[in-house]
């Protein structure tokens, strides 16, 4: 049996507890996100159970080539990563199934909200610009951002990832996107995280 080589390096993310292990090829769904929070929820995907095995995760999140592991804090990052990234390296390259059911909480990335949002309205104005401005920046520190509502001036999004519990992660919404959406979108005069 052949395999074709994978390479995956680590990335640190402004949240010191998650590290982002990105691998030379997708790993998931395109456009899929997927996060597990306990090692119960992970059913349908094998490697998140093999991961949480470690004793050492806290929450994963996968996206497209990578996946950000929160560790609890009895681990340092300093002793977990080469053996974390030895070991994505061979079950990637090894063809090993990474999900092969999504849990519920994972839609489609954005296009395929549950919210209906009507063409040229104040919530496609929203999505738009959090798909070019923000999502970008927010999978590079191994997260996602998902828009939520907008209700009376306030927009409400899910973080998730590396996002999810960083202590940046609250200046970063006000200061960052809340910033920008206020400018960029009339009647937008705040943003909050969904509590999950």
């Amino acid at each position: 049996m052949s395999y074709t080589p994978t390479t995956v390096y680590a990335e640190s993310t402004p949240n010191p507890n998650t590290m982002k292990f990105v691998a030379n090829r997708l790993i998931v769904e395109p456009n899929r996100n997927a996060e597990y929070l306990r090692a119960e929820d992970c059913e349908g995907a094998p490697l998140a159970q093999e991961l949480f095995k470690g004793g050492y995760v806290k929450s994963l999140f996968f996206s497209n080539n990578f996946v950000s592991i929160t560790k609890t804090d009895a681990q340092e990052w300093s002793r977990l990563t080469s053996p974390v990234r030895e070991f994505l390296t061979d079950y990637f390259t090894k063809a090993l199934p990474v999900i092969e059911k999504y849990p519920e909480n994972a839609p489609a990335v954005q296009q395929e909200q549950a919210v209906p949002v009507i063409e040229g309205s104040t919530e496609e104005a929203i999505i738009s610009i959090l798909e070019e401005y923000i999502r970008p920046a927010v999978e590079q520190d191994g997260g996602a951002i998902t828009f939520r509502s907008f209700n009376n001036g306030v927009v409400t999004v899910a973080l998730q990832g590396s996002c999810s519990g960083c202590p940046s992660s609250k200046v970063t919404l006000k200061s960052g996107i809340e910033n920008l959406l206020t400018r960029m979108v009339p009647g937008v005069t705040e943003v909050v995280a969904e509590e999950l």
